[in-house]
């Protein structure tokens, strides 16, 4: 399977670190002309088009999609990357904290996913993934805002793929697992606390970003043409059975 986005523009945000910085690096390698959204870029990204972008802000998103507009003249793919993390048990947890978190994770997608309507429909076709995570099936003590913001963005990707169908527009979601970035800190946790995390997979290693990448290309392609209003587990297989380990246990056998 040949997957080349030669000649579409593809947006990706929260572009400039992270899991957003690989899908931009791995849409630029399949040949996409790719924009990177994000509040700042502490590192160029050879070869794609950069914008300083707040995806909380309506005109800051309104002046990014027509900037990619009049300096491309289409929009092929949209993905929906930027997020934060927020925690804190309900009962001590600061409303503004609450707020930033749906603020970025929802309304982010909303408007972003709002703005470049027009030009995917004018096109008869297009692509818009978004960013769940696996918080949005199996929610974290002390995650309130962030499980809460991520089952959101699920039932808003599932609504806007029913309202874009007719033109040709597939809407999905993706749900990665544990990748370890400066937000979850998972690779600076004690030995034993990560033993205890990877016990819960099925394939028994940290996620990559790559694996995300190869999901999000997939649902980019020609080839998920008649996938929509899906959200796929990309995991690793996290709690698919009640014990993972017991897999690895058995192999050793």
């Amino acid at each position: 399977m040949l997957i080349d986005f030669a000649g579409q523009v593809v947006i990706v945000s929260g572009g400039g670190r992270g899991i957003g910085r690989g899908l931009v690096e791995r849409f630029h390698a399949e040949n996409a002309t790719v924009v990177a959204l994000d509040l700042d870029f502490a590192e160029p990204i050879d070869g794609v088009r950069t914008i300083r972008c707040d995806v909380t802000d309506t005109g800051s998103v309104n002046d990014a999609i027509a900037a990619v507009e009049q300096e491309f003249g289409r929009i092929d793919v949209l993905v929906n990357n930027a997020g934060i993390n927020v925690e804190g048990a309900v009962e001590s947890l600061d409303p503004e904290r609450w707020r930033a978190c749906f603020d970025v994770n929802v309304f982010g997608v909303f408007a972003l996913s709002r703005a470049v309507i027009p030009a995917m429909k004018r096109a008869g076709r297009g692509r818009i993934i978004n960013a769940a995570s696996f918080a949005a099936i199996i929610p974290s003590v002390g995650a309130a805002a962030y499980g809460a913001s991520k089952a959101a963005v699920v039932q808003f990707t599932r609504v806007l793929a029913s309202e874009l169908g007719p033109w040709n527009i597939t809407v999905n979601a993706y749900a990665p697992g544990m990748i370890p970035t400066a937000m979850n800190g998972f690779a600076d946790m004690a030995v034993d606390r990560q033993e205890r995390l990877l016990d819960t997979l099925s394939l028994r290693r940290w996620e990559r970003p790559e694996d995300v990448a190869d999901l999000v290309c997939f649902l980019a392609s020609d080839y998920a043409g008649y996938i929509t209003g899906a959200l796929v587990d990309v995991s690793g297989g996290k709690f698919a059975t009640q014990m993972p380990s017991l897999g690895y246990d058995r192999a050793a056998l």
